[in-house]
């Protein structure tokens, strides 16, 4: 795999280039000018995704594909890639778009990885490193939060991610395990609190973040969720315009009146928390993880937390891919990629030193 066509240059898709780009020739693909202004280190061509001859056209040049593009997007782009026998990689948190893709890879004769952003991906990832220690699980419960470090108003939140994609995960039923058995339960449900470093927060339901995992743990636990990081009485407004305004039901004009009132902001945080509970020798124990991501500056500039730990997460992936650590060929499973070999990656070193990363 030397030559990796990345589909949609918007604030994380751009990054992606760059840390690919260390590793492999690059194109990037997208119909607007990049994101960001910037000298790229990679190749940039015009041309939308929507059209099918050009897109074949633009895959069949290359060795793996890379989607950093909205959910809704990706599933014609996997189809080439999987009828051509490409790589392909991408970012949504969607489940119906994984299940069409998890289908697609049966027949195809190439890597079909999705989901190898932040939640679902490295959370994912992390938690199934924890939960492999243990002779018998009780509780997996994951975590993860992309918040402004300052935040004002009753909303306290900034769409530095898509502000589709997070409508989505919010509307959207999730999948869990309770009392051994999986199901579906609402989003902007099952609120908790949670104390990191004396700031208070608050924890709910929403859907995608595990990904494939409850088909992999389902019969092995007692309860698997993941829950979205938020400050304080986010949810309960969030569920106020979408159930109560009944906003679910016009997605366009919500995600428009968030994205103009909750711009994104520069100063970000990303929480990553995990627990795990089961048993060793006999002695139920409980182990956690925890980690807070900040921003950091690469190739002289400075990229928001979500923008490098998401795009980070997938380009560790496609190297891991590339290298042999992961097979060349079927649907990978999040929880199926080893933490140990992810952060001796390039890009993965980033999550165990960001500030030491380097080119």
């Amino acid at each position: 795999m030397n030559k990796i066509l990345v589909t949609g240059l918007g604030k994380v898709g751009t990054l992606v280039g760059v840390l690919l780009s260390k590793k492999f020739e690059v194109i990037g693909l997208d119909q607007n000018d990049p994101h960001y202004h910037m000298k790229l280190p990679f190749s940039v061509i015009k041309g939308s995704v929507t059209n099918g001859d050009f897109l074949t056209q633009e895959i069949q040049k290359v060795d793996a594909v890379v989607s950093a593009l909205p959910y809704f997007l990706n599933k014609p782009i996997a189809k080439v890639c999987a009828d051509l026998g490409k790589h392909y990689f991408d970012l949504t948190e969607d489940v119906e778009t994984t299940q069409y893709i998890m289908e697609l890879s049966k027949s195809a004769n190439c890597v079909m990885a999705p989901q190898c952003g932040l939640a679902p991906g490295l959370i994912g990832i992390v938690g199934s490193n924890m939960a492999g220690k243990f002779e018998k699980l009780r509780d997996i419960e994951l975590r993860v939060g992309a918040l402004p470090r300052y935040p004002n108003g009753q909303l306290a939140y900034s769409f530095n991610w898509s502000s589709h994609g997070v409508i989505n995960e919010y509307i959207n039923d999730a999948e869990v395990i309770h009392n051994g058995v999986k199901k579906m339960v609402p989003s902007l449900d099952g609120f908790e609190y949670i104390n990191i470093e004396g700031q208070e927060f608050e924890a709910f339901t929403t859907s995608g973040g595990l990904g494939t995992m409850c088909d992999s743990y389902e019969g092995k636990v007692d309860t698997l969720n993941y829950k979205t990081i938020r400050y304080p009485g986010h949810g309960k407004l969030m569920k106020f315009l979408m159930y109560e305004l009944i906003m679910k039901e016009d997605k366009d004009t919500l995600e428009r009146i968030l994205s103009n009132a909750k711009p994104p902001v520069a100063d970000d945080v990303v929480y990553v928390y995990a627990v795990v509970e089961g048993w060793q020798n006999d002695k139920i124990l409980r182990e956690e993880y925890y980690r807070a991501f900040y921003p950091i500056e690469i190739d002289g500039k400075q990229w928001r937390a979500i923008s490098w730990t998401t795009a980070g997460s997938l380009a560790a992936v496609v190297e891991m891919v590339a290298n042999g650590s992961l097979p060349n060929k079927g649907f990978i499973k999040q929880e199926d990629i080893p933490f140990n070999k992810f952060t001796k990656t390039h890009n993965g070193s980033l999550f165990v030193n960001p500030e030491n990363y380097h080119s």
